[in-house]
């Protein structure tokens, strides 16, 4: 089974979604399940993990009920205030619908270690008990606090969105190569191979552009802890799904049928336990 493992669905807000400025019109537009699902026919995958891309139960409910409505979306990554006393209660609420996966929340746009807040390390401890994963949305400079989080919760399932967003425009490797080699070394975080052209030259990104991140990913992870996410449509300001997704079919052709299935879908299927 394909799986696409980071995607999102909205209907287009202006106030809510202020971060899809004019410069991205192409994305200023509703994106819903009709929409994706004949492109995922079309390259032969199975179904998706929606996530979150606002900050609110509403969020939540409103991407969870989508997938109640519609086969291919297989799991949710929803938000819940992780810094909340009531926590606990907020997760049991959603845990209750089997195709509530995970948490995220947008740490990108907080101070450098807002992970290392004491509120928000209590959230993340409430999670291991729901069977729920944490994605981790950074930016390089986060890295430090983020390896600090999956040590002292190593029982805690956490995947890595977007390969941690490293500096491919300025085609910058260090110190980002560092701090994700530490990070991989832990048994329970899982990168996502997603959001990379979104990072690059938007208009003039090519495809070696990209094999050196993906040599230190893959070097760094392994077959076994790495997922596809087309990053749809988010994507579309950089790539269609075909050119996103052809950078890494390319990059993986010396791979073995075997080590293809695992990243484009087995160890989704793992992580976000599909199967129940």
């Amino acid at each position: 089974m394909k799986i696409d493992a980071h995607q999102h669905f909205w209907i287009f807000d202006p106030v809510r979604d202020r971060w899809i400025d004019d410069s991205m019109n192409v994305i200023q537009k509703d994106f819903l399940p009709e929409m994706l699902a004949p492109i995922l026919k079309k390259y032969d995958f199975d179904g998706c993990i929606a996530v979150q891309a606002d900050q609110s139960e509403t969020e939540t409910q409103f991407l969870l009920d989508l997938a109640s409505k519609n086969t291919i979306v297989k799991g949710v990554v929803g938000w819940v205030d992780l810094c909340a006393d009531n926590v606990e209660e907020r997760l049991a609420h959603f845990s209750k619908n089997k195709k509530f996966k995970g948490v995220r929340h947008i740490v990108q746009a907080e101070p450098k270690d807002f992970m290392l807040r004491t509120n928000f390390q209590h959230g993340i401890s409430k999670l291991e008990q729901f069977g729920l994963a944490y994605d981790i949305l950074i930016i390089p400079e986060q890295l430090p606090a983020a390896i600090a989080i999956v040590k002292a919760f190593p029982k805690q399932q956490f995947i890595v969105d977007h390969i941690a967003k490293p500096l491919i425009q300025k085609r910058e490797l260090e110190p980002w190569k560092t701090n994700i080699e530490a990070l991989a070394e832990y048994s329970n975080v899982y990168c996502k191979i997603s959001g990379m052209q979104t990072e690059a030259d938007a208009k003039r990104w090519k495809y070696d552009d990209f094999v050196p991140y993906l040599d230190v990913i893959f070097n760094a992870f392994g077959v076994d802890k790495l997922l596809y996410g087309s990053d749809w449509p988010v994507c579309l300001l950089a790539a269609n799904y075909g050119e996103q997704l052809n950078v890494l079919e390319r990059y993986m052709s010396r791979f073995s049928e075997a080590q293809k299935a695992k990243v484009m879908g087995g160890n989704a299927i793992n992580f976000y336990n599909l199967n129940t």
